[in-house]
């Protein structure tokens, strides 16, 4: 009996103190983007007219362990047990060592990026005219545009090439060898900003010439920019929700912005969670950790939940009780299900299952 009393409380001793490369992932908030949140509603907009809505469109979080948690073999075999929480190998959830600065910083620019993709894809979803143009986001210190081009300056061209998309102007820089000259064709901010604020085209762009380097990563030509897309919309629309990260709330986002600019009801009274990002053109994306969404969905009340489509495999191998899995891969997916809802017609909804 001594001994294998002394046996336990070695063991319980060893799961405290020994330490494991593991993080835990539980159910988060979840928030209704047609309600209020801290005193203020979640979507504003003004300028437009808005209509009343009902029910529930709430967007999901997962909460994770921070990035300098050391978690216990205690801890770890205690979420490897429970049902609603998930422990996963530490570097899944912060690859490459980042710190906890770093993934929060990251997660605020990704949540960032998601509000401006659901604008822009629920007003075309509207057939709502949204302007948007090629800008310099971030200029890399000691880098050949430092000092050249300035975070808001609209790029035209390289090298005389239009651009269209933010993502031409990596591929016309790294058309170059490290070294060799290239050219900008770009509208300073400030010009950019007052022709916008008059309601005008900028006049013509300024040419501008750097020598291009070579990445420490793998060698390829750049100059030490990041380019982005800048929207301008005929309104204003604000989201307003602090202390979340990430961009999976983008179709939540999307689809409150749709509810109260169309008359009549989207949801029908009805309670519908989701979650999945969005692009500028309504595509619906996957995210990590569906199943402790489904769960903190259900918790709150939801009977249905919104899922981007290359996650309906993972979240119906463990679906919560009382609830509809909807498979969604486009934000207009996502609006005819809804209408599908809020009229009780839910015999046809792309449902997900085991297969995907």
């Amino acid at each position: 009996m001594l001994a294998s009393t002394l046996m336990l409380i070695a063991l319980l001793c060893a799961g405290v103190l020994i330490k494991v490369p593991y993080s835990e992932m539980s159910p988060g908030p979840t928030v209704n983007t047609l309600g209020d949140h801290d005193g203020e509603p979640v979507l504003q907009i003004s300028g437009r007219k808005t209509y009343a809505t009902s029910g529930h469109l709430n967007m999901t979080t997962v909460r994770v362990t921070s990035a300098d948690y050391k978690m216990n073999l205690a801890e770890a075999v205690y979420g490897w047990m429970a049902h609603d929480n998930i422990v996963v190998p530490h570097d899944t959830l912060y690859p490459d060592g980042k710190t906890e600065q770093q993934s929060t910083q990251e997660n605020a620019e990704e949540f960032s990026q998601s509000q401006e993709s659901a604008k822009v894809a629920a007003l075309k979803e509207l057939k709502i005219p949204v302007k948007s143009q090629v800008v310099v986001a971030t200029v890399f210190k000691d880098s050949p545009a430092e000092g050249k081009l300035h975070a808001g300056d609209v790029i035209k061209s390289v090298d005389g090439t239009a651009v269209k998309e933010f993502t031409d102007v990596a591929k016309l820089v790294t058309k170059h060898k490290p070294g060799e000259p290239v050219v900008f064709g770009v509208v300073p901010v400030k010009e950019a900003a007052a022709a916008e604020k008059a309601g005008k085209e900028p006049a013509a762009s300024e040419t501008v010439k750097m020598t291009t380097e070579k990445a420490e990563d793998d060698g390829r030509a750049v100059v030490g920019i990041k380019a982005g897309t800048d929207h301008t919309y005929p309104f204003t629309i604000d989201i307003k929700l602090a202390d979340v990260g990430g961009p999976s709330a983008g179709l939540m986002f999307a689809l409150g912005i749709v509810d109260k600019l169309t008359p009549g009801d989207l949801t029908g009274g009805k309670f519908v969670a989701g979650t999945g990002t969005i692009d500028d053109t309504g595509k619906v994306g996957p995210i990590g950790g569906i199943e402790m969404k489904t769960v903190g969905a259900r918790d709150k009340g939801a009977e249905y939940f919104l899922t981007p489509k290359d996650n309906c495999a993972s979240a119906a191998s463990d679906v919560p009780d009382g609830l509809t899995l909807v498979k969604v891969d486009t934000i207009d997916d996502a609006v005819k299900s809804l209408k599908a809802i809020s009229k009780g017609d839910t015999a046809d909804l792309p449902k997900c299952t085991t297969k995907g």
